[in-house]
């Protein structure tokens, strides 16, 4: 039995040896697979917890966003009423002065013209600290990352003060050249109307387009200008005396620069801008209420005009917008900026941009 077992062996040994290389291979072949699955498994989990975290970052930076805005508006307010006060010269008339009509024709310009002034560089404010905040926010993501492997920091805590203190150009400069162009606007547009002409709402927010198209159109400079001054910096003017700091410092100025120039952030400007004058126009709206009777009885279509109001009654309702527009505490008006989709969106792109690894490498 054992030589005829051993015959069928010799007489088919090729085929033994081959199945034998066949199982072999397989399980060789079954380990490799399951060390390269784990392997990819592995790359998923942490790359996963890695997507995970920027997420929280980036949430956790939308917060500090918000909050930094709100923390602004109370010196922007003040710095847009401490150059148009309009206070003084509503003082003034309760003396009852001489000139009284060249009073209340001031009184016109001056309260048209810091509440618009208002609409802009609070909408200015929300976008640019979107821009900055979310720079320095992905850099900071890329530094808590490659911090351990002794790479420079790109946002240091000194560079960050200084970047930010850049905001200082819209309070100051470029809110006062704002407030010029816009001054000469409402001259331009509501100067030769009398204190007794009447506006509805709907002549109402055509004067404001119109305001708004010379701001927008008719000025040498874009937008853009009064958010950040222009390329010649003071720091880049020191030239041999640039500090390591100084250097980071413009290369962050110089890509907020670019950020600013470019159509997605013009057309999320203008979509804030959109939103701040239809808020200003609802607010408006609740003291253009036509009585009840007349409510009941008109469309909603021309519920806009139905109602019309005296100038001089106009003047003291748009003085007092200033309050809801800059208001630190959340009014609607700052809600429906922060809360803007499109600048939710705009936001992830600048900070997906700056969070990346292959920008620590320009």
């Amino acid at each position: 039995m054992f030589s005829s077992t051993w015959n069928f062996v010799k007489r088919h040994r090729r085929k033994f040896i081959f199945a034998g290389a066949v199982v072999g291979g397989v399980y060789l072949l079954g380990k490799y697979a399951q060390k390269k699955i784990r392997e990819i498994q592995e790359k998923e989990a942490t790359e996963y917890i890695a997507q995970a975290r920027r997420q929280f970052h980036f949430e956790s930076n939308q917060r500090t966003c918000n909050m930094t805005v709100l923390s602004m508006l109370p010196p922007l307010r003040e710095a847009i009423v401490n150059q148009l006060n309009s206070e003084n010269l509503t003082t003034l008339l309760k003396t009852k002065p001489a000139n009284k009509l060249e009073i209340w024709e001031d009184l016109k310009i001056l309260s048209f013209t810091r509440t618009i002034v208002a609409v802009y560089s609070t909408c200015m404010l929300v976008v640019l600290l979107r821009v900055q905040l979310n720079i320095i926010g992905g850099y900071l993501y890329l530094d808590n990352s490659v911090g351990k492997n002794g790479m420079t920091a790109q946002a240091p805590p000194d560079v960050q003060q200084q970047y930010l203190s850049s905001i200082q150009h819209l309070l100051r400069d470029g809110l006062t050249e704002l407030m010029t162009v816009v001054k000469k606007a409402v001259q331009n547009s509501l100067g030769g109307f009398s204190l007794k002409q009447s506006l509805s709402l709907l002549e109402l927010e055509q004067q404001l387009s119109w305001i708004r198209a010379e701001v927008e159109a008719g000025s040498e400079r874009p937008l853009s200008w009064y958010m950040l001054a222009d390329d010649e910096n003071p720091l880049a003017e020191q030239a041999c005396g640039l500090t390591e700091n100084d250097v980071m410092t413009i290369k962050l100025l110089n890509e907020t620069r670019d950020m600013l120039d470019s159509p997605d952030f013009t057309t999320v400007l203008n979509a804030c801008l959109n939103r701040g004058f239809s808020r200003l126009l609802d607010n408006l709206a609740e003291f253009f209420r036509p009585p009840p009777s007349v409510s009941a009885s008109s469309s909603a279509p021309d519920s806009l005009s139905a109602v019309s109001l005296p100038l001089a009654k106009i003047i003291p309702i748009i003085n007092g917008q200033i309050n809801t527009i800059c208001s630190e505490t959340p009014s609607h008006f700052v809600q429906d900026l922060l809360l803007n989709d499109q600048v939710k969106e705009f936001a992830a792109i600048v900070y997906e941009t700056f969070s990346t690894s292959h920008e620590l490498q320009k």
